[in-house]
């Protein structure tokens, strides 16, 4: 739930994206549904849906763009600690990624559809995710932070301070469940936006005060150099520790068993913690190899 980042925040915004929490209005439940209904039945027609993905020869991953986790870097490669960490896993599978960009408060309806065989993107995992979803053991842990301007991080750093501010956070993400959950902003004035992408501009351009952002976002934005080095995050204020996971259509237990096998083989190489500490994650992992 960016590029180098420009150029990232511009592929963000023109298809609205990224990581998060919350559930569907009725209509999209309904569809889900039926999508889903359809998509089992499809995936028992072709040996459960493990041999859906295996004869196809590739996993169709459901991403939005956003640092550390899946962005272009300065020569227009799709980099990132999700899109390296992905490539691995579907080398021990033997299938190749085909990252798909997706909107975020869709990304349930795409799965089951079956334009997508997994969401892959810094997807919290929660019990209503779980009853929709098969997800894999989670892999990384994070939390939701406030970030504003510098200059006015000691003020929001109170309720008192942060009463009648704006905040914004991306729709449908763990973000905009603290910021309209949390007695913290419970004086704030809250505004749905269609990315962490977008709610990082909104307050460097001044049009809002602050954002709920995922935590491993404000380790990959929020850095001297950056487009976003005039930002700070609100160090005294963090909210709903959670943890990742990769979620595959529901009934794919062949599916599951062979992500997580593979993941695991990976951490007892190394690997994932090389791939983490590239992006300054390494501390947030929590396979560990055996």
């Amino acid at each position: 739930m960016k590029k180098v980042i420009a150029l990232a925040l511009a592929g963000v915004m023109t298809a609205s994206a990224f990581a998060g929490c919350s559930g569907q209005s009725n209509t999209n439940s309904s569809n889900t549904n039926q999508s889903s209904d359809s998509g089992a039945t499809t995936a028992e027609a072709a040996g459960g849906d493990w041999s859906y993905i295996a004869d196809k020869g590739e996993m169709v991953i459901g991403i939005t763009y956003f640092e550390p986790m899946n962005y272009f870097d300065q020569s227009g490669n799709l980099t990132g600690f999700e899109t390296d960490f992905a490539t691995k896993v579907c080398e021990e599978l033997g299938v190749k990624p085909k990252f798909q960009e997706i909107e975020w408060d869709s990304k349930e309806i795409e799965l089951n559809a079956k334009t997508i065989d997994c969401i892959w993107n810094g997807l919290t995992i929660t019990d209503e995710r779980k009853a929709n979803m098969d997800i894999t053991n989670p892999y990384m842990e994070n939390k939701q932070v406030l970030v504003t301007k510098a200059e006015n991080a000691e003020k929001y750093s109170t309720a008192e301070g942060i009463k009648g501010a704006t905040v914004v956070a991306e729709k449908e993400s763990a973000g905009e469940e603290v910021a309209q959950g949390e007695d913290f902003f419970k004086e704030a004035s809250y505004v749905a936006v269609d990315s962490q992408a977008k709610a990082l501009l909104e307050v460097k351009s001044g049009t809002a005060d602050a954002a709920v952002i995922d935590y491993v976002m404000s380790i990959g934005t929020l850095r001297d150099g950056s487009d976003y080095a005039d930002l700070k995050m609100v160090e005294s204020q963090s909210f709903a520790p959670e943890q990742y996971g990769i979620a595959f259509r529901k009934n794919s237990p062949e599916t599951l068993q062979k992500v997580n096998d593979a993941i695991q083989a990976l951490a007892d190489k190394g690997e994932i913690d090389t791939i983490a500490e590239k992006y300054s994650l390494k501390d947030l992992i929590l396979v560990k190899g055996k």
